[in-house]
């Protein structure tokens, strides 16, 4: 499940419960989601951070030379 599948389960489920004050909430969250996904800071949830620097001394996770 993707973020715009959640979102509209999302606002489907908060619609049939009669909460549509949720709905603008729940936009600002999954705009959040996504834009903390999108971030380049953001580390690949696959590989160790403890050894994500590689032989050659670039961070594996961000492709950037470590520090």
């Amino acid at each position: 499940m993707n973020i715009a599948e959640w979102l509209t389960a999302a606002k489907a489920d908060a619609g049939a419960r009669g909460l549509p004050e949720l709905i603008p909430m729940l936009d600002g969250l999954a705009q959040a989601t996504e834009r903390l996904r999108a971030a380049d800071w953001n580390d690949h949830a696959d590989q160790d951070p403890i050894d994500s620097v590689g032989s050659n001394g670039v961070d594996v996770a961000q492709g950037k030379p470590a520090v």
